[in-house]
């Protein structure tokens, strides 16, 4: 019986009952043991089902619990100190499947004194002999069963030797590779951002972060400088859908007797857009995918979850299978006759060059691919001078309804192995010629949906706070950028200010582009006379689409921005030009044309709005992204 001053087993540690009343016994128990300092206690009131008797009446002393507390067995001394009773018990017949009360236990003991009993306690607890089957009540285990345990615990022993030395040589950086490798793949994954913790990181003391893990992954030398960790860490893979489009359906098309003009980057290998001018309409032909992938089937769901082609240094990791080009792409058929399946937008412009009609076609064209060098070359011959002017005249147009035309510094990083080059772009006019188009394709195509009530995404601007006289050069480029609104989706047609349009949609690159493809998808419906998807379902998907492809455009941003750094790192004797924008008090905000950055610096002196000074690059931090430029 539960009396004054008998020692109890409260949640598996020794306590003392001071004072029994009203059905609840209060007891104190020790809540911890600091060594070389004195012990600290706790009271509570319990109920009896919360305690279990041990030792029926003791000294009732504090000092007593500690006492008990500090005799506490290790596994060797444990199995000495049962052993005996083990034998005894084990030849019985029964012995392995019958449970004894600890209170016969202590009888065949032999243990008296409340430190007797509370040690044998402890050591049925930690032995292996032992196996409580019941509160206070013990199983002998069979022999063969305290082998197996003994090998589980010797080498559960080994692997946490060998645990502490791995995280000993990580604590020193000085790993043993490739072996410790595989020890570290949880912070791989922290880095890579597939996990937010690391129980490595934690056990060498370290701050568990993406920025963190990769510093030590590369002072380790598991990485190298040349490891790319953004596009998984923002969820993005870096390989190409993988499941092929089927081959262009076998559908009525127009053909249309004109050549038109794919006139892209050097290395681009995707085309998707053809211009074309017949004397009378002005033609923007787009590739058509949307002929094969039909919405919510898988290619469209997979299509969805990318949101956009990732287009990193190493290459691009494509929305749509990289084997379907050849079928989609505009263009890429050339040396075959050049035969491309389009959708294609049929424009006619009034005498103000505004839009006056859009229709919307099937069609079968003839493709020939320039790049923007050879279209400036030609920019004054019989079939590319009159797109020259209709673009020309399409952007004066635009420019005289508020359109903010913003030209900033911009470069192509390309990687090769360990080969990082970074060549500031080209402004060529057949970029602008191209860019014309392809707003006119968008509006045409806002414009036709609207007309027609077909749901559609269509993409608008609030109309920028604009100064009233804007700096010449990059400082004023720099200030209207400043002051532009971010753009937004949704299927309501409104006016996008920045671009000088009354209703705007993208259309022109349903290859690479979640919200175009959906675009096409509508149109294609309502050209076939199928039922079309009704707005929240177009905004449901493009909404879906566009958070994913601002990933994208993240991950591609602070792609760009590693491999810079990785370039500064690989050229430390680099220095390069750099244009004041703002002044900030002391300090200078300015771009850095051959890196497309920006900066803030201290110069030496007074500096002036366009000033250009000669920077060189310190304080390189891959893995935070951050680099230092100071006044050469």
């Amino acid at each position: 019986m539960i009396s004054v001053n008998s020692l109890v087993l409260y949640r598996n540690q020794p306590a003392l009952v001071q004072e029994i009343a009203g059905g609840k016994f209060g007891i104190v128990y020790c809540t911890a043991t600091p060594n070389g300092k004195s012990p600290q206690f706790a009271t509570q009131k319990v109920r009896d089902k919360d305690i279990l008797l041990l030792v029926e009446r003791t000294d009732g002393s504090k000092s007593l619990l500690s006492q008990l507390l500090a005799q506490e067995p290790d596994g060797a001394a444990a199995d000495e100190r049962v052993g005996p009773l083990y034998q005894l018990l084990s030849e019985e017949e029964d012995a392995f499947s019958t449970p004894v009360p600890f209170c016969d236990l202590c009888d065949y003991d032999g243990a008296a004194t409340t430190q007797e009993v509370w040690r044998l306690y402890r050591s049925l607890k930690v032995s292996l002999h032992f196996q409580e089957a019941a509160p206070l009540h013990f199983i002998p285990r069979p022999q063969d069963e305290i082998d197996r345990m003994r090998e589980r615990n010797l080498t559960k022993g080994r692997e946490q030797e060998i645990r502490e030395a791995f995280i000993q040589r990580l604590k020193n950086r000085q790993l043993d590779l490739p072996a410790d490798a595989q020890l570290m793949q949880d912070v791989e994954a922290l880095a890579l951002g597939k996990s937010d913790k690391s129980r490595t990181m934690r056990e060498a003391g370290l701050t568990e972060s993406p920025e963190r893990a990769h510093k030590l992954l590369l002072d380790t030398g598991i990485w190298t400088i040349f490891k790319n960790p953004y596009p998984a860490r923002w969820g993005l893979s870096m390989q190409s859908a993988t499941e092929r489009l089927a081959s262009p359906p076998e559908e009525e098309r127009t053909m249309v007797d004109h050549v038109a003009y794919a006139i892209d980057n050097a290395w681009s290998a995707d085309p998707d857009d053809a211009i074309a001018f017949d004397g009378t309409y002005v033609w923007v032909h787009i590739a058509d995918p949307a002929s094969s992938v039909l919405p919510d089937s898988t290619i469209d769901i997979a299509a969805r979850s990318r949101g956009s082609t990732l287009y990193i240094p190493e290459g691009a990791a494509r929305m749509l299978a990289e084997e379907s080009l050849e079928d989609y792409a505009l263009g890429l058929t050339e040396p075959k006759g050049g035969m491309s399946r389009a959708l294609s937008f049929k424009i006619q412009l009034d005498e103000k060059g505004a839009i006056s009609n859009c229709d919307v076609l099937k069609t079968v064209v003839q493709v020939k691919r320039y790049t923007y060098q050879q279209a400036d070359e030609e920019k004054d011959s019989e079939t590319l001078a009159p797109l020259f002017q209709i673009a020309q005249r399409n952007e004066e147009r635009r420019l005289q309804n508020g359109a903010v035309a913003i030209t900033l510094p911009e470069v192509h990083i390309s990687v090769s192995g360990e080969q990082v080059e970074i060549i500031p772009s080209v402004h060529y006019e057949s970029a602008d010629l191209v860019r014309e188009f392809m707003l006119l394709a968008g509006e045409a195509a806002a414009k036709f949906a609207f007309k027609q009530g077909l749901p559609f995404p269509f993409v608008s601007q609030e109309r920028p706070d604009l100064p009233a006289e804007v700096p010449e050069g990059l400082t004023g480029q720099y200030k209207l950028r400043r002051c532009m609104r971010s753009r937004s989706v949704g299927v309501t047609p409104m006016q996008h200010a920045g671009l000088g349009l009354g209703m705007y949609s993208q259309v022109t690159s349903p290859l690479r582009r979640y919200s175009d493809l959906v675009a096409h998808q509508q149109l294609r419906s309502f050209i076939d006379g199928r039922p079309f998807l009704d707005k929240d379902k177009v905004l449901e998907r493009i909404s879906a689409g566009d958070a994913s492809a601002s990933a994208a455009v993240r991950a591609e941003r602070n792609s760009n921005l590693h491999w810079i750094l990785v370039y500064l790192s690989l050229h430390p004797e680099w220095t390069g030009d750099a244009v004041v924008v703002e002044l900030r008090g002391k300090q200078a905000y300015c771009l850095i044309p051959s890196l497309a950055q920006e900066t803030l610096l201290t110069p030496r002196s007074s500096v002036q709005l366009n000033q250009v000074l000669q920077v060189k690059a310190g304080n390189i931090n891959i893995p935070a992204l951050s680099v230092t430029f100071q006044e050469v």
